[in-house]
């Protein structure tokens, strides 16, 4: 018998099993679907590579850092900076720190104010101060309170960081807390934003990897927990001295007939091919000035070419909180790409859209007190995931690791 049940094969259920297996700790790993990783997923589609949803790694996280093997997964890198769509063309915010040769073009870009770069210069460098745990007790505010109390102008927060953390965070309104938009501003200035060869699932899939042979059961499906045991859908019930929950917040209070934090922000993401790249820039393009459906878009395979078969092109187009049906989002969505890109798009292959109802959990000001949640929940039922820690793979990884050495110390009390 186990001494630890995990329930659910995401990156924060993967990480415990990780910390469990290093220290010795027999556990089972039960993943209700065909394959771990849970949100961090990637279909190969006519020979794309499609990610469910616009996902990327940013190097920096140091839980990636120390767990993930970068080489092994071949990371390719977008430019740092953004494309803003303004004013019928794209203007190109590049980052100086990064690019110093690109400071000169920067300065003059039509975008930003000439205050609004110095400022944005002052935040990361105050963003880089101290540790990751002291950041988390800073106070905290909306991200747009603290936006405007750094003295950025209205028109730059509207122009740039709404789409750019719209799409970090899937809120535009900017009501996330300043805590973690601190910290993302922090994993960005720190490292890459990357994406690995054979699509973001490569990343569960090599943690997994590691894992004691037999311990991973795919498409076992929980369905209640009581004191000292699982039951699963077939009606077994498993022994289990110590239970992890490394499900959603929604799933994880079904199972435990609890009330959670399980608000979430929802996306909608849809993949184009094309036969030519709209753009050769491997950078971020944000929906700037104009109105519009989309939020941000990608030319994937500008970032990284196995996304995409060789000769064609993959472009990813994000949504946030879209209110009418997914399958009706394409005609908006081309009619708004056409204006950018011209008739070419109208030659472009609907590949899939993605609907993702829980893209991320909600991080509001109360949502963020703390920032690092407590794993045990119940006497011998402890919990995990990206909503007990900043909605991230940093995030998951480390609230993984947590639950793992609150497991560990259960057992030897």
């Amino acid at each position: 018998m186990p001494d630890v049940i995990i329930i659910g094969g995401g990156l924060a259920g993967i990480s415990c099993a990780l910390e469990l297996a290093r220290n010795g700790i027999g556990f089972e790993l039960w993943e209700a679907t065909d394959r771990v990783g849970g949100r961090v997923r990637t279909d190969q589609v006519d020979g794309f590579l499609l990610d469910h949803g616009f996902q990327v790694l940013l190097t920096a996280y140091p839980a990636c850092r120390q767990l993930l093997d970068y080489q092994a997964l071949r990371l390719s890198a977008f430019q740092p900076g953004a494309l803003i769509r303004f004013r019928g063309g794209f203007a190109r915010l590049t980052d100086p720190w990064r690019q110093p040769w690109s400071a000169l073009r920067t300065a003059f870009t039509r975008v930003a104010s000439f205050g609004d770069k110095w400022r944005v210069g002052r935040l990361r460098s105050s963003v880089r101060r101290g540790s990751l745990e002291q950041l988390y007790r800073r106070p905290q505010e909306t991200t747009n309170a603290r936006l405007k109390a750094l003295g950025f102008e209205q028109a730059f927060i509207d122009r740039f960081f709404r789409p750019f953390l719209g799409g970090v965070f899937l809120d535009r309104n900017l009501e996330t807390s300043s805590r973690i938009f601190e910290f993302v501003f922090r994993m960005f200035a720190s490292g890459e934003v990357a994406l690995p060869a054979a699509g973001m699932q490569a990343i569960p899939e090599q943690l997994a990897a590691r894992l004691p042979s037999g311990s991973v059961k795919l498409q076992q499906t929980a369905v209640r927990i009581e004191p000292g045991c699982v039951i699963r859908s077939d009606g077994h019930r498993q022994p289990a001295p110590i239970v992890v929950v490394a499900t959603e917040a929604p799933a994880a209070a079904r199972l435990l007939d609890r009330s959670l934090p399980s608000e979430a922000r929802r996306a909608t993401c849809l993949y184009f091919a094309a036969a030519q790249p709209p753009l050769t820039d491997r950078m971020l393009i944000l929906a700037g000035d104009e109105p519009g459906p989309i939020n941000n878009v990608a030319v994937l395979s500008n970032i990284q070419p196995t996304y995409a078969p060789p000769g064609k092109s993959l472009i990813s187009v994000t949504l946030v909180d879209w209110d009418g049906e997914p399958l009706a989002a394409e005609p908006p969505v081309r009619n708004q790409l056409r204006q950018w890109f011209g008739a070419a798009v109208d030659q472009w292959q609907h590949l899939r859209t993605y609907h993702i109802p829980y893209a991320l959990p909600r991080q509001l000001v109360d949502d963020c007190e703390p920032i690092e949640k407590p794993s045990r929940l119940l006497d011998r039922v402890l919990v995990c995931g990206d909503w007990c820690d900043t909605a991230s793979i940093q995030g998951a990884l480390q609230s993984g690791r947590r639950a793992a050495v609150e497991a560990r110390r259960l057992l030897a009390s």
